[in-house]
């Protein structure tokens, strides 16, 4: 049981990454290092996280609505592979055991640290080899059930872990499918919320979600994504990102040396 003024901490990171996810991305970072800091065991933080923040997702998957006209049929093999790979990295976690996933954690989130920092970099690059794609005579690239595999493979993690996952599946996209960068951003929102959706929705069932701190958190995740996006353009996302990269690296390399 959390004390008040735990729960205070726990609300304050859960707004603060919010914010962050409204903004450059991350907020597993903060929120998961500070469940397990005021006492939840990895494995139920974890959980609780992932059911706590899923409600954020939703606002980005709609406000990319749009761009996924004319994608049913991606959409028709992706977002199977992402419930599918939800689910198993869910009954992965829970059958991992508490002292296993403890000795993961720093490598989790030192991985993550580093998807958050390659973000910018692959959007970069992506952008630049969308624009040589659209300036030779290359084709249509792989053809699109090439997908399934990686996408799986990616929601896989994402039910597991989840933090960075929305680099690995961006990089998946835009390996295999032609397209814009925001219609393949789109894709990758939906694939996101719904390897979210299904890992938190096993969790409910069968997992150990700790039900005050996940709802304490789901208001104060919505009051900083909503505060986050009247922040949009008087904070710069890169250099948000890199503070949160700064964060989990410190984060990881405290969790090796304990």
């Amino acid at each position: 049981m959390l004390t008040f003024y735990q729960y205070i901490l726990v609300t304050l990171a859960a707004m603060l990454a919010g914010g962050i996810n409204a903004l450059a991305g991350g907020g597993t970072l903060v929120t998961f290092p500070m469940l397990v800091a005021v006492g939840l065991p990895p494995i139920s933080a974890n959980v609780t996280n992932t059911v706590a923040l899923l409600p954020g997702y939703i606002g980005g998957t709609l406000a990319q609505a749009k761009d996924l006209q004319g994608q049913r049929k991606r959409l028709w093999l992706v977002l199977p592979a992402a419930v599918v790979g939800g689910l198993v990295g869910g009954i992965l976690l829970l059958n991992t055991g508490e002292k296993l996933f403890s000795q993961l954690v720093p490598f989790l989130i030192l991985g993550a640290s580093l998807l958050l920092a390659v973000q910018d970099p692959l959007r970069a690059w992506l952008l630049r080899r969308n624009q040589a794609r659209q300036g030779s005579d290359a084709g249509a690239g792989l053809p699109a059930v090439w997908v399934v595999v990686p996408v799986a493979l990616a929601a896989v993690y994402g039910g597991y872990f989840g933090a960075g996952l929305s680099v690995i599946v961006l990089a998946v996209l835009g390996l295999v499918l032609e397209d814009t960068l925001t219609r393949l951003n789109a894709v990758k929102q939906i694939v996101g919320f719904v390897t979210n959706a299904a890992a938190a929705l096993f969790f409910v069932i069968t997992g150990p979600v700790n039900w005050p701190v996940a709802l304490v958190m789901m208001a104060g995740a919505l009051v900083g994504g909503a505060l986050g996006g009247k922040l949009a353009g008087k904070v710069k996302p890169v250099t948000l990102r890199w503070i949160v990269v700064l964060l989990g690296i410190t984060v990881a390399i405290i969790y090796f040396f304990k």
